[in-house]
């Protein structure tokens, strides 16, 4: 059992400004804007807090012999495995990696109970179901892109050229990696619990320029990332928490893969302002979007889950976006262990 010290200062910005997303310097701190998108995306400054954690954090090991395995290559076959989510799991350690050993936090056994941790966060759904969201996300969603892109684009110049080992959960079709991926001594694990999005991601990882050996895929959940502790130098989660099942683990869970110093860059639509008629809007239609979604929620206010992680510092940024609809409300950001 490691025990961190605490209590400890954590400082927390939560910027706002009046016109532009802000961008990130060498400090990774929010500075004032020096770009433009083509759709304006509104803002403004609210307020900066330091706070102190409270209790002692425990990262907890399991007192049971933990299996350590590799990511395999056998990750990158082709169709999709008939047998079940267990058998594919088996299948995903038989050959070495040469980076990120697995080491599930949430199973004393690996990989037969992984396959039952994977089914309680994320029920398994029918195949069609998966490729049409897969569909949906690859094509549908340009326009969504298109408008993000500027933040996208300061964000991750963070990790561009800087970072060697990275983690992206909820990879999805991959629409980040053209912004951080396109570098031959960068290495990415790509985790998301539906099985299709593979052969998206591994599409968006070549056309990035990222070498096929670099990319890993896993079958997985945010809220038991299969990874050791202190196994990645940043993790990547865009759109991510407002479908989770448990948005405290999933960052606990962040935490736990990140190395001392390590970045967590997130960009998440969050709940509209109380009293709005978006905000409205999202709680009449939060069940449906649930239900049509898979499991995405309209409602959550992620940036209070994320200032509240214990993360030693947070650049917090608040943005509307003009042409999102339902989650125009967004916060994007670096979270620092």
């Amino acid at each position: 059992m490691l025990i961190l010290p605490s209590p400890r200062h954590m400082t927390i910005r939560i910027f706002h400004s009046s016109s532009w997303p802000s961008v990130f310097n060498s400090n990774s701190k929010l500075d004032a804007p020096t770009f433009s998108t083509q759709t304006p995306i509104r803002t403004s400054l609210l307020h900066h807090v330091v706070v102190r954690s409270g209790s002692s954090s425990v990262a907890e090991n399991s007192g049971s012999e933990q299996k350590r395995a590799h990511v395999g290559d056998g990750l990158r076959g082709g169709g999709f495995c008939r047998c079940g989510r267990r058998h594919f799991m088996e299948a995903a350690v038989s050959t070495a990696s040469p980076f990120i050993p697995i080491r599930p936090s949430n199973a004393s056994d690996f990989p037969s109970d992984y396959a039952a941790i994977l089914d309680k966060y994320h029920a398994p759904r029918p195949q069609w179901y998966e490729e049409l969201q897969a569909v949906v996300l690859d094509k549908d969603m340009e326009a969504y892109e298109a408008e993000i892109a500027g933040y996208k684009s300061q964000l991750f110049s963070k990790l561009k050229g800087k970072v060697k080992e990275v983690l992206e959960i909820g990879i999805g079709t991959g629409p980040n990696l053209k912004y951080y991926a396109n570098d031959n001594n960068v290495h990415v694990v790509g985790i998301d619990p539906k099985r299709t999005m593979e052969r998206y991601s591994r599409a968006a990882a070549a056309a990035a320029g990222l070498p096929s050996p670099n990319f890993k895929f896993l079958q997985a959940v945010g809220e038991a990332i299969p990874l050791r502790d202190a196994s990645v130098e940043a993790v990547v989660g865009t759109l991510v928490l407002c479908s989770v099942s448990d948005v405290d683990l999933t960052l606990k869970e962040v935490k736990r893969v990140l190395k001392p110093g390590g970045s967590y860059i997130f960009v998440e639509h969050v709940a509209a302002k109380d009293g709005t008629i978006l905000k409205f809007l999202q709680s009449i239609l939060d069940p449906l979007q649930q239900a049509v979604a898979d499991g995405c929620h309209l409602t959550r206010n992620t940036g209070k889950n994320i200032s509240e992680a214990g993360f030693s510092s947070v650049e917090l940024g608040t943005a509307f976006l003009a042409n999102a609809t339902l989650i125009n409300s967004h916060i994007y950001g670096i979270a620092t262990k």
